[in-house]
């Protein structure tokens, strides 16, 4: 017994000097028992946990605690030991790392299946970041530890990706954004699979804290297509233009293949063609048309501006350009000495005005319909 006593742990703490450990089980060698009155050390962002023939005994939040009846009431109750702990203690202590653990990588192994209202059915590929942290350790060692001596966050990742992938999967789909509007709801998709995932991560005693996606790409054939749109959308009315410029592609490419062989290029090279010439034909139309017919001018009788040659009055001055024959009232000009139809001569009496072309008396110096002076 006095042996015993000589050799019991004083002290049990774990000084975490890792990134990476979950659960790290407290070295206990044959040489070294629990007994009471040992001190217990819980930093932050750690929790104890006695387990006794593998089942979760006791756990303890950060503290400095001295073990006794009063604080290891289950491995009390278990063991009902009446001499108080003073023999040793038959449990095992495990440190549960409770902090935040970030940077870890997701991506899709396999294309993510979701309809597009725009493209149909597509597939999508994925990667990003997330981070981590449990949350129950009691539940957590129960559900995913066991006994192991070490538990690292690649075993979590082993086993929580595929359920994040699933949340994944299930968010984009029940989303509804289209393909073109995915980059632009990278934060809200993050937030909406943080969100979605607390009734699988719970269980297990974990929570995801972050989800952060990096890219989401589409397959080539999707790419291809967004880039043809795109365009379009800056061709905008010019498609005509556009059509008739690859056409002109087509039938230079035709032209390349003079054999012939290629029968699709041939059938481009003619529709090519058909496109060009319609196109040839309209400029060539253009240019060969005939100009209208020049319409016939006369010089006015008083300022000698060109004017029509059946107007009756000057555009210019507004002069009356013609007078008629007493005799059979043929049109004759203002200054025509006899009638071109009849021969009459015309009386020398009468004059013609010339602002107007009031006929009125030689003697006249004024227009009686007008009043210029003539």
């Amino acid at each position: 017994m006095g042996f015993i006593k000589k050799n019991l742990l004083k002290v049990i703490e774990w000084k975490d000097d890792s990134k990476n450990t979950v659960v790290y089980r407290f070295p206990l060698e044959d040489r070294y028992e629990i007994m009471t009155g040992s001190t217990l050390v819980v930093r932050e962002s750690q929790m104890a946990v006695f387990v006794h023939k593998g089942q979760v005994a006791d756990v303890f939040e950060p503290g400095t605690y001295k073990l006794s009846t009063e604080n290891l009431p289950f491995i009390t109750k278990i063991l009902s030991l009446p001499t108080a702990f003073e023999s040793p203690i038959k449990a095992e202590v495990y440190f549960v790392n409770t902090r935040q653990f970030t940077g870890q990588k997701w991506g899709t192994k396999n294309p993510i299946a979701m309809r597009d209202k725009d493209f149909g059915a597509v597939r999508l590929r994925g990667y990003g970041i997330y981070s981590f942290r449990v949350i129950d350790a009691k539940l957590f060692m129960k559900e995913m530890f066991g006994t192991a001596s070490n538990f690292t966050v690649d075993d979590v990742n082993e086993h929580i990706r595929p359920i994040l992938i699933q949340s994944i999967t299930d968010t984009i789909a029940s989303s509804k954004i289209s393909l073109l509007d995915l980059a632009a709801n990278y934060k809200e998709f993050g937030e909406a699979v943080v969100d979605s995932s607390d009734k699988d991560f719970a269980p297990l005693g974990l929570k995801l804290e972050k989800l952060y996606v990096e890219n989401l790409s589409m397959p080539d054939e999707v790419e291809k297509a967004i880039d043809e749109l795109s365009k379009v959308g800056i061709m905008e009315d010019k498609t005509s233009t556009y059509a008739k410029l690859e056409a002109t592609k087509a039938l230079r490419d035709s032209a390349k293949n003079p054999n012939g062989n290629n029968l699709a290029g041939l059938g481009v090279g003619l529709g090519a063609a058909g496109a060009m010439s319609g196109l040839f034909g309209a400029t060539l139309n253009s240019v060969n048309e005939p100009a209208p017919a020049k319409a016939k001018t006369k010089p006015c009788i008083k300022c000698g501006a060109e004017i029509s040659e059946k107007a009756k009055h000057c555009s210019e001055c507004g002069a009356k350009q013609s007078a008629t024959c007493p005799k059979c009232g043929e049109a004759v000009t203002a200054r025509a000495k006899f009638c071109p139809n009849c021969g009459e001569k015309l009386s020398a009496s009468k004059k013609t005005c010339s602002q107007c072309g009031e006929e009125m008396k030689s003697t006249a110096k004024f227009c009686p319909n007008c009043g210029t002076k003539n």
